[in-house]
């Protein structure tokens, strides 16, 4: 048979084994009856249009059209020509792929670089989507899932078939046996819905649980705090910050004293990220360390070197700071003999363990710090004057609060916004007269104080208005007054055993309220740290605040 007149040989016979379908896309100036022209003229041709999709765009239509010739096996020169027939036609391409296919390989791609394993299944539980991790993880390539019934994937305990047959979320912990061993993952399916709640598939996220524990370990990682964290634009505070970021970068022993709350701690932090140093910050507080364990802390000991030692021994806090930093905070309460050890430690740059004799080096920058005047302590013979000098050689003074006033106002803005987000509050503002009577203040315990009365004004505020009605101060005296020191009197209806435990109970609690800290209220009681510190715990005696005074449960009541 002769070709016709658009040159297309109906003799010719499709080759089946070897046909592809073509593609093109039309430019025709907008207009109604484009779609149904195309058809038409396809159709009577005798193709097949496999998909056709059309996009408006500044007055053109541009229509990409997908034809299935395999009965006439047309060539493109052939077919181009054809199009050009179509009224308002303005140009005519052939494709290697249509924009859907476009967006789908776009898609894929965009799944497989993610690190979660998803799946995706229709209404009929039809797998629509699968990327490479969910391939790796079930151990099946792609083409054996896409398009594959779910129930098919694994018939025991399938997460997201439950999903689909149940039309709930399900979340669970999973394994999967595969060439390479048992993967272990968390897998956490959902029902999708259309806008007007009918159920369309389900998606699964499978997670690897080495990445969850390596997000959990990043998670749980002290975040490092730098001078940038602090606020303030007070001069005393930048000028402070000057100086520490200079001397940051030395080897040299750091000193840095200041009233309790000021942030000691955080000062020493920051001076550790400015080092640079690769090793880890190791805060220690020389106060609340028993006298008994301190030394065994501090530098560790060998097998044997005591009963209950573990075998192999462990290594110190000055060990484990290797490279890094080790603090010692409230280094004035530390007994005077472990005082000697520390110096020791400095002047030599190596421990020795308890029990042992090999001498360890130890190459951890040392900053300490405490809220006494170590003056007056070696004066009393409080503190060894040797190790006084040792660590006085730069000395850092945080000013208390009542001397940065000005920082007042952009402290607050700050601890807002903490405990808004944390509360799950609207965002909320202060207002002048609160922010005055803040200012008015005398801050007895600094910027920790400060941030205790926020958080607490934030609690009970229900407005977006801090005022003055919600600020309270702990405006309780320091000691506990004449209560502390009166002895009870006498109930002659009580067992001598009470009225005994009542009065030691009194004495505790004067000695608490008339000293800095528990080791020294020890010593004023002729008590060991570790005999303190259990008589505390029998008689519940606690402070709800660090500068507020120490109370017994019914004083508390």
């Amino acid at each position: 048979m002769p070709p016709d007149a658009l040159g297309i040989n109906h003799s010719v016979e499709p080759k089946i084994a070897m046909h592809k379908n073509k593609k093109f896309e039309l430019i025709f100036k907008d207009r109604i009856g484009i779609v149904f022209d195309i058809t038409k003229l396809i159709q009577r041709h005798e193709m097949n249009i496999v998909s056709m999709e059309v996009e408006q765009q500044d007055g053109y239509a541009q229509v990409a059209l997908e034809i299935d010739d395999r009965d006439k096996t047309v060539d493109t020169d052939t077919l181009l020509k054809l199009f050009s027939t179509l009224p308002g036609i303005k140009n005519q391409i052939e494709l290697k792929r249509l924009p859907q296919e476009k967006r789908e390989l776009w898609f894929r791609i965009l799944f497989d670089g993610m690190s979660e394993g998803i799946i995706s299944v229709d209404s009929r539980g039809i797998i629509s989507t699968v990327n490479s991790v969910a391939c790796r993880i079930l151990d099946m390539p792609y083409e054996a899932l896409i398009n594959t019934h779910v129930r098919e994937v694994n018939p025991k305990d399938n997460i997201l078939l439950d999903c689909v047959e149940k039309r709930i979320p399900v979340s669970r912990r999973k394994s999967a046996v595969t060439s390479t061993g048992r993967v272990e993952f968390y897998g956490s399916a959902k029902p999708i819905l259309n806008s007007k709640g009918g159920f369309v598939g389900a998606v699964l996220l499978m997670k690897d649980l080495k990445e969850v524990k390596a997000m959990v370990d990043a998670v749980m990682t002290p975040i490092e705090i730098n001078f940038n964290d602090f606020i303030g634009e007070s001069r005393d505070i930048k000028n402070l910050i000057s100086f520490a970021k200079k001397t940051a970068k030395l080897e040299t022993t750091i000193s840095i004293t200041g009233e309790s709350g000021t942030g000691k701690e955080l000062f020493a932090q920051a001076i550790h990220f400015e080092s640079g140093r690769k090793g880890p910050f190791i805060p220690i507080n020389c106060a609340a360390l028993p006298e008994a364990l301190i030394e065994s802390e501090l530098f560790g000991y060998v097998d044997g070197a005591f009963t209950g030692a573990k075998k192999k021994g462990k290594p110190g806090l000055f060990e484990a700071a290797k490279n890094g930093t080790i603090f010692l905070d409230e280094i004035g309460d530390m007994p005077i003999n472990t005082q000697a050890k520390i110096l020791r430690v400095l002047q030599d740059g190596f421990v020795r363990r308890i029990g042992g004799v090999k001498h360890i080096p130890v190459n951890a920058r040392v900053i300490t710090a405490t809220n006494k005047n170590l003056h007056n302590m070696v004066a009393t013979n409080d503190f060894r004057e040797d190790l006084f000098y040792r660590i006085n050689v730069l000395t850092i003074q945080i000013p208390p609060l009542r001397e940065r006033l000005s920082d007042i106002s952009q402290l607050v803005a700050s601890f807002l916004q903490q405990f808004n987000r944390k509360l799950q509050k609207e965002d909320q503002t202060i207002t002048v007269e609160a922010l005055e009577q803040l200012s008015n203040y005398n801050w007895p315990g600094n910027v920790r104080e400060l941030r205790n009365v926020i958080e607490r004004a934030s609690i009970l505020s229900d407005s977006s208005k801090i005022t003055t009605e919600v600020i309270h101060f702990n405006t309780k005296p320091l000691g506990c007054g004449q209560r502390c020191r009166t002895i009870p009197p006498i109930e002659t209806d009580k067992p001598l055993k009470e009225l005994i435990g009542k009065y030691e109970r009194e004495l505790l609690l004067d000695a608490l309220n008339s000293t800095t800290s528990i080791r020294s209220a020890a010593k004023k009681l002729d008590l060991s740290h570790t005999a303190l510190l259990r008589k505390i715990q029998k008689y519940q005696l606690r402070n709800t605040m660090e500068n507020s005074p120490w109370e017994s449960p019914d004083s508390i009541r």
